[in-house]
């Protein structure tokens, strides 16, 4: 790439050879991905020929070769990218620590009967998936849109698929979150079916509507609160407790001495999103204190540069960070 002993602000161009890639993918429509490069990057960007070109500082282009690189590989294999994922390109490439592109591959999961192909987004989506696949109970904790569920949900089925387990338990506490949602008619089923939906859309995007009945049916799946836990001994599973930063300590207590013979369990939670009344009685504070070192038991931290929703999500998890963190230094 261009010399080192070349002055920060001098512009330097760099040429990234783009022959094979799908030239529509790359560039997006309108070249609306060239110009979120561009303007992610802070430097010129320009598709001539069968080169990416990059005009900038030495920083900026140093910057933007990763990123172009990841976006020429996706288009290279012609598998789709919007321009709202290139930021968290950007974002992986600056954190991943020299985790290249191609090493995220290396965790994806194959869903049969769908032909889905799921891969982690970030190294910190690569490293939960592969303590998933390592450690019989995973807690992971980070704010919205890290994939923590929905991860979760995609080793619990290729683990189904494998036949290493023989069914899967999905769990979530029935907690308001500042709704009072007691007095809505129905049934009881009806009335947590909102708080269990995103557990089904989740499973709805894995499976074919009819797999997905079946296994219902044949209590294969489970889907239920967390109340109907007790007393059950949940044997040959793969069971996950989600959003458990809303669980009691007895509530967590309870659900982590249901596992049986050759089951696993995830955990996960958002430590920013508590609804209980009393903050300090969250089960996921306590599970993170007190399970830290036991054999088999391991922590994951996913952070806002593992967040794949849109890319103001991202930003509106700093502001509120930034907020909590003022009013607790204006508290101190």
């Amino acid at each position: 790439m261009a010399n080192r002993s070349v002055n920060a602000s001098q512009i330097v161009q760099h040429r990234l050879p783009a022959d094979g890639a799908d030239q529509l993918i790359l560039a997006g429509v309108n070249d609306a991905n060239l110009q979120e490069l561009a303007r992610v990057c802070g430097c010129r960007v320009v598709l001539r020929d069968d080169h990416l070109v990059l005009s900038g500082t030495l920083g900026e282009v140093e910057r933007c070769v990763p990123v172009a690189q990841r976006m020429i590989e996706l288009a290279t294999m012609e598998k789709p990218f919007a321009a709202t994922d290139i930021q968290r390109f950007a974002d992986e490439a600056a954190e991943s620590n020299g985790l290249a592109p191609g090493d995220l591959d290396a965790a994806k999961i194959i869903l049969p009967g769908t032909r889905k192909i799921i891969t982690p987004k970030s190294a910190g989506q690569k490293l939960y998936i592969e303590t998933i696949a390592e450690n019989e109970i995973v807690i992971g904790i980070g704010p919205a849109g890290t994939g923590k569920t929905y991860l979760a949900v995609a080793m619990a089925v290729d683990a189904l698929h494998k036949k290493r387990l023989r069914r899967i338990v999905l769990v979530r506490p029935v907690v308001e979150a500042g709704e009072q949602l007691g007095f809505l008619p129905g049934t009881l089923e009806e009335k947590v079916d909102p708080y269990l939906r995103p557990l089904y859309d989740a499973l709805g995007d894995m499976m074919p509507p009819d797999q997905m009945r079946r296994l219902l049916e044949s209590r294969t799946l489970e889907i239920a609160p967390l109340a109907y836990m007790r007393g059950r001994t949940l044997s040959d599973a793969f069971v996950i407790l989600d959003e458990a930063q809303n669980t009691t300590t007895a509530q967590m207590k309870m659900f982590l001495t249901r596992l049986g013979v050759n089951s696993r369990a995830v955990i996960t939670g958002d430590k920013t999103q508590i609804d209980l009344p009393k903050r300090e009685d969250s089960g996921l504070l306590e599970i993170e204190r007190i399970l830290k070192g036991i054999d088999g038991i391991s922590l994951v931290y996913l952070t806002d540069a593992d967040v794949v929703r849109h890319r103001l999500v991202k930003d509106i998890i700093k502001a509120y960070t930034r907020a909590q963190n003022d009013a607790s230094s204006r508290k101190e």
